[in-house]
């Protein structure tokens, strides 16, 4: 060979070498940065700040649109979200991101499900509201049909009784009432 060609592949293979560090070190990097942004900061309507990954966090499309458009640097407000019912938001996405990851079977998942909806009416009535604010679908499903099954077979005075609802009809208010839904008792 040469000297103008040994010089031609030694240039080369050095300018290869050091286009693959610089890759390697652009890979590191990006990496490092993608790991310590994989943390979503949620804040409640008591401004508590909880720190929750990002991928649990997105289970929320309101949250998820939120981190698309503001980026990961300040903390999601959610100001309509209390910090006890925020807490147990996270719970729920947190056991079904695990519960999708580790392919749990859906009678483990509904084990824990009716368990995670056992709460006082209060609790559940605000994990409705959170989950629709939140836009979180399967968590609204599990807590709107809780409440349908709290009511299916009911009778009207059976359920203001059970969720201590006041009747405030007058007698010819809820005469005109069944009145106008008199189809409803035709099954």
């Amino acid at each position: 060979r040469s000297a103008a060609a040994s010089a031609s592949i030694f240039r080369d293979s050095s300018c290869l070498r050091w286009a693959g560090e610089q890759t390697s070190r652009l890979i590191e990097f990006i990496m490092a940065d993608d790991s310590e942004c994989t943390a979503v900061k949620l804040k409640s309507k008591q401004e508590e700040v909880f720190e929750v990954e990002k991928e649990v966090a997105c289970r929320s499309i309101t949250v998820k649109n939120m981190v698309e458009d503001t980026g990961l640097d300040a903390p999601v407000p959610l100001p309509m979200v209390d910090s006890k019912i925020l807490i147990k938001v996270i719970e729920y996405c947190k056991y079904h991101h695990r519960a999708e990851a580790e392919a749990l079977p859906e009678d483990d998942k509904s084990v824990w499900d009716k368990d995670f909806v056992r709460v006082d009416d209060e609790t559940l009535f605000n994990l409705i509201l959170a989950a629709n604010d939140l836009d979180i679908k399967s968590l609204l499903d599990l807590t709107c049909k809780t409440v349908a099954d709290e009511i299916k077979g009911k009778t009207p005075e059976e359920i203001r009784t059970r969720f201590n609802i006041k009747n405030d009809f007058t007698p010819e208010e809820k005469e005109e009432i069944m009145r106008e839904n008199a189809w409803c008792g035709e099954r």
